[in-house]
């Protein structure tokens, strides 16, 4: 067990697979008590459990993100069970993979609340809580879609909007020395590619688990190999330990290169 996040406790939204997972199995092995916000109830139970068998300390709240009463009891939850909330990781988002044209309306809706309303009805829940400690983490997450064209329109817009929020949170709470900061993932080998999935359809036209859509963004990536989750997860836990206690308003970039060759 690490020290990094001794005395932290950590609301991590989608934290039932995926990345959310490796950050919640890595932040609970540096000291953190997680409570793990995800709408998949019965994954992020057995996430907990797992935490709580290997000696660390984690709940589960479920949590359909664009619900503000959904993060209010998440946030109550975390109180009651560890006594403050000092640290929040918006990850939970979806995309479904279609073109300008064929996108409608209620996927456009679908992916914009889920990812950035989700993130901005999080961060309203925690920052009193925050306050009350004195201090706050919050890291979002982008995408290579904050930098660069490509994707659909709804998603592209969310990870835009995804900077905007990190920045202007950023902004409005540096004062209570609550930092926000931004971590933007290449081609990252999760569930989120490979299954066909209510929040991130696949098919064989984009799933990960096809050679020749897997081999596309290994091309796509220069260091040569697929972002794992922990790696993303490692970013997240810089951002959210004191070491980074005076980096505010960032935007850090996991993508192996990714950036460069788009």
């Amino acid at each position: 067990m690490g020290t990094r996040l001794t005395g932290k406790t950590a609301i991590i939204s989608g934290g039932a697979s995926g990345m959310g997972r490796a950050q919640a199995r890595l932040f609970a092995r540096e000291g953190a008590a997680v409570c793990i916000a995800d709408i998949n109830q019965e994954a992020g139970e057995e996430v907990a459990d797992g935490i709580r068998r290997a000696g660390g300390q984690a709940i589960c709240s479920r949590c359909d993100v664009r619900s503000a009463a959904d993060w209010t009891a998440a946030v109550g939850a975390a109180l009651d069970a560890f006594g403050q909330v000092t640290t929040l990781c918006n990850i939970a988002g979806s995309n479904v993979r279609n073109s300008f044209d064929e996108q409608t309306e209620e996927q456009w809706h679908f992916i914009v609340q889920t990812a950035l309303t989700g993130a901005y009805l999080g961060i309203k829940a925690v920052v009193p809580a925050m306050r009350r400690c004195g201090h706050g983490s919050i890291i979002n997450t982008g995408s290579l879609a904050v930098t660069h064209a490509g994707g659909n329109p709804a998603y592209s817009a969310s990870k835009v909007g995804m900077l905007g929020l990190t920045v202007s949170t950023a902004a409005a709470y540096a004062a209570d020395q609550i930092r926000c900061n931004l971590v933007s993932p290449g081609h990252v080998d999760t569930p989120f590619l490979r299954a066909n999935t209510p929040h991130s359809p696949n098919d064989e036209s984009t799933s990960i688990n096809v050679p020749e859509n897997y081999r596309r963004r290994l091309e796509a990536t220069p260091m040569g190999r697929l972002v794992q989750p922990e790696d993303i997860a490692r970013a997240f836990l810089f951002l959210a330990s004191d070491e980074a206690a005076m980096i505010t308003g960032a935007h850090l970039k996991v993508d192996g290169g990714a950036g460069l060759a788009v």
